[in-house]
């Protein structure tokens, strides 16, 4: 019935380790953002400066209409790619951090019902039905639990479907823009 000081040291063991995984997962996504962001501004550099040269390059108004909306496509596309890859990043650090929640709970539900199991041999005579409710709340908070973690997860894949289906048609919009000119000049 009472906590033994090593069942408190493996309590603080694992939760200096949850923190510890959290730490590494915020790190490790924070490391793969910033990498991300600088080979993104690096590119952005490089291709300002070729779009740049192609276009004081254009020997009329009719190029330079041409190489504007030649230049457009690529650019949209390369945004979109730099969102989901964002987005992708952000996803995974959500579900790393979901994993170390779902594993602490699981745990600690675990620790409860047990300190119940051992309160219930030494409880008195008549406190069966009082273990017996404890342990029905919490069956049913664990439920509810795994409700809201189904139904987080349902939405999350919703939302998933949702970017990519919004970033295909702005791909698909961008590039029927940038050949409506085209078409325009052969009629």
């Amino acid at each position: 019935m009472y906590t033994t000081p090593e069942q408190f040291a493996g309590a603080n063991k694992a939760n200096v380790e949850a923190l510890l995984t959290m730490a590494n997962t915020a790190f490790a996504s924070a490391e793969r953002l910033a990498a991300l962001n600088l080979n993104t501004a690096r590119a952005i550099l490089e291709d300002g400066v070729a779009n740049a040269k192609a276009i004081l390059g254009a020997k009329d108004v009719q190029e330079l209409m041409s190489l504007q909306a030649s230049l457009a496509q690529p650019a949209i596309e390369k945004a979109v790619a730099y969102s989901k890859s964002v987005y992708e990043i952000a996803s995974q650090t959500q579900e790393e951090l979901s994993k170390v929640f779902e594993s602490g709970f699981a745990e600690i539900n675990k620790n409860v019902v047990s300190a119940l199991d051992k309160a219930a041999k030494n409880a008195p005579a008549g406190s069966d039905v009082a273990v017996a409710a404890v342990k029905s709340a919490i069956a049913a908070a664990n439920s509810a639990y795994d409700s809201m973690t189904k139904a987080a997860k349902q939405v999350a894949e919703i939302a998933e479907a949702n970017v990519a289906a919004a970033t295909s048609a702005t791909v698909k919009a961008v590039g029927a823009g940038a050949t409506a000119p085209k078409s325009k000049k052969a009629a």
